[in-house]
């Protein structure tokens, strides 16, 4: 079992950023493949960005070149510095773990992300 809790949005304008952050607890997700998704009310959830546990990256083609995932293994959290943040990443945020010493398919609550002027 881990508990996911993000934490980090909030209200932003155009252009400005924000750094999201997932603590996980309960087990460690060094050996869990990280994933941070978004969704909007109404909508499917949609994957952002992923990182594996050898570090390589994943990213949505929207956030590309404007979004980093990260994770620090030590402090067993994972980060999304979101830059040049604009209306359409308006969304709730979800860290998501699977894999590694974690047996199932686990979210966080969700964290609110909203752009506008």
């Amino acid at each position: 079992q881990v508990q996911l809790v993000e934490s980090g949005g909030g209200a932003v304008q155009p252009g400005g950023s924000l750094r999201l952050s997932c603590a996980a607890s309960g087990s460690s997700i060094r050996l869990s493949d990280m994933s941070w998704y978004r969704q909007v009310l109404g909508n499917k959830r949609e994957l952002v960005a992923n990182i594996n546990t050898d570090g390589s990256t994943t990213y949505a083609d929207s956030v590309k070149g404007r979004f980093t995932i990260s994770r620090d293994n030590a402090k067993n959290m994972v980060f999304l510095q979101m830059n040049t943040l604009k209306v359409e990443d308006t969304a709730v945020y979800y860290c998501n773990a699977v894999g590694g010493f974690i047996s199932g398919n686990y979210w966080g609550q969700g964290t609110q992300v909203t752009v506008s002027s």
